[in-house]
């Protein structure tokens, strides 16, 4: 793998149309179908986690302005829904124009936000959100290379499992152990900077990082919008919705229900779901996010039309598959929310926040409260950027616990 880099400079990209396939309910395969034949693997390549499989260049949908070298990556990672198989994860790499500095560029892990689990809306196929975009534009645009998974079963075989924060650090510090360890110009150290989803997958894998990859020389990470369900927090949720006013958000919950069935064999989404609404919900196999939560908007689906009771026992399990087991993180942690967000209420952030203090991490806390819950992330740059700064500087940073 040691000339993968060499080679990739002189690689034209290869476009491929994707071919959808129709599959009944089977919780295991949920999302499934060929993109093309990049994704697809030999099991007898999935041999130990970490290892770079296969890279190609990136079309041109999957590009970003300010990158040169650009590649989508298949590798090995550690299945996080059984904890000891091996599977194969899909990503990307983008690194900055131009000559690296001595040691390598810097490298940012990005952990994406919700996509859908339908393996079309895997980013290094399905490409990113313009805001996605602009946002790791501005990082390359710094002189920053940026890798990024698209997690476990986004792009390659099996249900994506929505949430797992296990699954998304196996994913995240496996394709760093997989571009560190071929021939790429990168530097050690890694800082993990993510959004929503995203920014639950960045705080768990800064938790996981000691415990399952201790050579990864991780030095901060940077959050925005992360969720935390924990049963008050449920609670408070709960409070705010009203149960026969259409809620846009519902797609998450049938996302979430989808892990449900993953982790939790006596769980059937279809025993929570009435007639008007399964036909939406069963639209998760197929739609990414945001034509999902279209559909539900359309359909103007509130929580009485959806559900024949309340599926919150139920999804338990699922629940606890979406904790934090590691809240002790050992590098300093930038934490962004927008006053106005209503995915994640700043009242749940508030609450992480807490509990990530108490628990000895350091948190650089920055309130935004005319902003909302994408809002936030790239006005945020202007504190977050600063931060990373001093990190790849082997600079100190300042918590405010007290503050928040």
């Amino acid at each position: 793998m040691k000339t993968i880099f060499s080679k990739l400079i002189l690689m034209a990209a290869i476009a491929a149309a994707p071919v959808s396939a129709e599959t009944p309910h089977d919780r295991f395969t949920l999302g499934d179908s060929f993109l093309s034949d990049f994704y697809v693997t030999d099991s007898e390549l999935q041999s130990a986690p970490g290892l770079l499989v296969r890279a190609e260049a990136l079309d041109e949908r999957q590009r970003l302005e300010y990158g040169g070298i650009q590649v989508r990556l298949l590798y090995t990672a550690t299945d996080g829904l059984e904890e000891g198989g091996i599977t194969t994860v899909s990503g990307a790499l983008f690194l900055p124009k131009g000559n690296p500095p001595d040691g390598g560029w810097p490298l940012m892990a990005w952990t994406h936000g919700t996509v859908g689990i339908a393996d079309r809306c895997a980013p290094s196929w399905n490409g990113r959100q313009s805001q996605d975009e602009d946002y790791l534009n501005r990082y390359l645009a710094r002189g920053y290379a940026v890798v990024a998974s698209d997690y476990q079963g986004l792009g390659t075989k099996g249900t994506h499992p929505y949430l797992h924060t296990r699954a998304a650090a196996y994913s995240n510090l496996d394709i760093i152990k997989a571009v560190q360890g071929a021939d790429f110009p990168l530097s050690k150290k890694v800082v993990l900077f993510g959004q929503s989803q995203g920014a639950a997958a960045a705080i768990a894998t800064g938790g996981y990082a000691p415990y399952y990859a201790p050579e990864i020389q991780l030095v901060g990470v940077v959050a925005t919008g992360a969720p935390y369900f924990t049963p008050a927090a449920l609670n408070a949720l709960d409070r705010l919705n009203v149960v026969d006013r259409p809620d846009p958000l519902l797609g998450y919950t049938f996302l979430v229900m989808t892990l449900a069935e993953q982790v939790d064999p006596s769980f059937n989404m279809f025993d929570y779901l009435t007639d008007y609404a399964r036909p939406i919900a069963q639209r998760a196999d197929d739609l990414c996010y945001a034509s999902l939560k279209k559909e539900v908007i359309n359909s103007a689906l509130s929580r009485r039309n959806s559900f024949k009771k309340n599926p919150r026992v139920g999804l338990k399990k699922a629940f606890n598959a979406m904790g934090y087991p590691h809240l002790n993180l050992p590098v300093p942690l930038f934490f962004g929310t927008g006053g106005k967000d209503n995915d994640t209420p700043p009242r749940m952030q508030k609450a992480l926040k807490i509990a990530l203090c108490k628990a000895g991490t350091t948190v650089q806390s920055q309130f935004y409260p005319d902003l909302d819950h994408r809002g936030v992330v790239l006005p945020s740059t202007s504190d977050s950027l600063p931060f990373v700064g001093a990190l790849f500087a082997g600079q100190g940073v300042a918590g405010n616990c007290e503050q928040i």
